[in-house]
């Protein structure tokens, strides 16, 4: 399929993870994919393997929580290409986890905060400001199954996606009428380098709780991605898919 022909599709985070699998998921599809990632190693690594496939992808090295960073690359990327069709904000970290709330540091509670939340509306907010000259745009939020029923011991983390998920919401409806769809999505655990640090009681905990028994897969991922962002997706907005393994039944 060419879902993605003629258009530019910006993805933060997208150096690993489910960002670079979204990233080739959509390159895939006919896209030209700009990838924001604030590690430079392993963005240029990410561009080169995507290049050796014949790909249209570049990189942008972006610190999400800073609004100087986030300004001049998506001004850069318009400046480029004139337009952006679709955003993807994946960048994220987890933070402390098997951590009780009396023993969560402010500063790390502040980081989560600067990456997850403040990233995201920052993401947002400029990505919209280059789609309203065109009309149209598609807005993706990773969020968490955290941020709809919180993980204990993950205070940081549940509250910084469950603001996520209230981005998505009140932005979506303020753009409802605008050709810009605003949505989120909510994934349990997905195998990937972000949780290599995850305790394994914590991840033991998050994975019981999925009734397929099994943690999501990048593939899956961006799967349900290409078509959120795609112009399929005409009739969705302040939205937050569930990809959960079943654990999410609302």
């Amino acid at each position: 399929m060419n879902r993605f022909e003629n258009q530019v599709v910006v993805i933060s985070g997208g150096a690993d993870g489910l960002g670079y699998g979204i990233a080739e998921r959509v390159a895939s599809e006919g896209g030209s994919v700009v990838l924001f990632d604030i590690n430079e190693e392993v963005l240029q690594k990410a561009v080169e393997v995507l290049h050796g496939k014949g790909y249209n992808v570049e990189g942008f090295k972006v610190d999400v929580s800073s609004e100087n960073d986030v300004k001049k690359s998506i001004e850069a990327v318009e400046l480029k290409y004139g337009k952006i069709d679709a955003m993807v904000n994946s960048a994220g970290i987890v933070g402390p986890t098997s951590t009780s709330i009396v023993d969560y540091g402010l500063e790390d509670y502040d980081n989560i905060y600067r990456i997850n939340l403040r990233g995201a509306f920052l993401m947002t907010k400029y990505s919209i400001m280059v789609m309203k000259k065109n009309g149209y745009g598609r807005i993706l939020l990773i969020s968490s199954i955290a941020g709809k029923e919180g993980n204990p011991f993950m205070s940081g983390y549940s509250s910084m996606k469950a603001g996520v998920i209230g981005l998505v919401k009140g932005v979506g409806k303020e753009y409802a009428q605008s050709g810009i769809t605003v949505n989120g999505l909510a994934p349990a655990v997905i195998k990937t380098s972000m949780n290599e640090n995850t305790s394994p009681d914590q991840l033991a905990y998050m994975t019981s709780k999925i009734p397929m028994g099994r943690l999501g897969t990048v593939e899956e991922v961006a799967s349900i991605v290409s078509f959120i962002i795609s112009k399929e997706s005409s009739f969705n907005t302040g939205a937050i898919f569930d990809i959960s393994g079943g654990r999410a039944s609302y």
